[in-house]
């Protein structure tokens, strides 16, 4: 589904992420980690458009999008949810879902299918998406996300600031999602249990290269703690 091939890039002349191959497969949630600094955030926003790549491209179900404006990259499939939870504060939650369906053929049934998904968010409807909790305002955001139908979801340290039992929720939520078939999953992510166990695949940056790769399972956490030196 996603395809990166020797992809530099970074801000103004000054690369961050150096010649990055990386994949992920139909149906398949693969993970970066790596600590703070290591480029990750800036390997998502190349990903979905919001920074230029300095050179590589970008591949999404075989086609080539590395020019493609960010708008573009979304109608082609991909969904993008960025660090912080962020939502339209000063919306009520069910104002921040109608407003990504509104216009959509399946409008209100992709609400109700989020809902489903998240029924946390369904007594919280009417209330104001600023006055959720961190975790309320994560699983509104990725429900937001799931409402442009995408084949490519991309989750930036979606347990930020995340009590335990919401971390659990999103993760058994994302893997369900993939075993269903239709989504691939790009999700970087500090949390070591989490990304190894909502992942079928990892990378690690360090310094904005790929330190290790691999399958999760059986010596994985040992491989990661081993190339982030932790």
């Amino acid at each position: 589904m996603l395809r990166l091939r020797d992809l530099t890039c970074g801000y103004g002349r000054s690369a961050v992420v150096h010649g990055i191959d990386l994949e992920v497969g139909a149906d398949e949630v693969v993970s970066v980690m790596g600590h703070n600094g290591a480029g990750k955030t800036t390997l998502l926003r190349a990903v979905v458009g919001l920074l230029p790549a300095m050179s590589g491209t970008v591949e999404l179900a075989g086609e080539d999008v590395t020019r493609r404006a960010a708008n573009k990259r979304v109608k082609a499939g991909m969904a993008y949810v960025p660090q912080g939870q962020q939502c339209f504060a000063h919306l009520t939650a069910g104002e921040n879902l109608r407003l990504v369906a509104d216009g959509r053929k399946r409008g209100r049934a992709l609400v109700d299918e989020q809902l489903d998904l998240f029924p946390a968010l369904r007594p919280l409807l009417a209330r104001q998406a600023g006055l959720l909790s961190g975790g309320q305002r994560q699983q509104l955001a990725i429900a937001r996300a799931l409402i442009t139908e995408p084949r490519l979801l991309i989750l930036d340290e979606p347990t930020e600031g995340i009590q335990p039992n919401v971390v659990a929720e999103i993760e058994s939520t994302i893997v369900d999602l993939a075993k269903r078939g239709g989504l691939a999953v790009l999700l970087v992510e500090q949390h070591l249990g989490f990304a190894l166990q909502a992942a079928d695949r990892y990378y690690v940056l360090r310094s904005g290269r790929v330190a290790s790769a691999g399958a999760t399972g059986a010596g994985a956490e040992t491989s990661v703690r081993e190339a982030m030196a932790i």
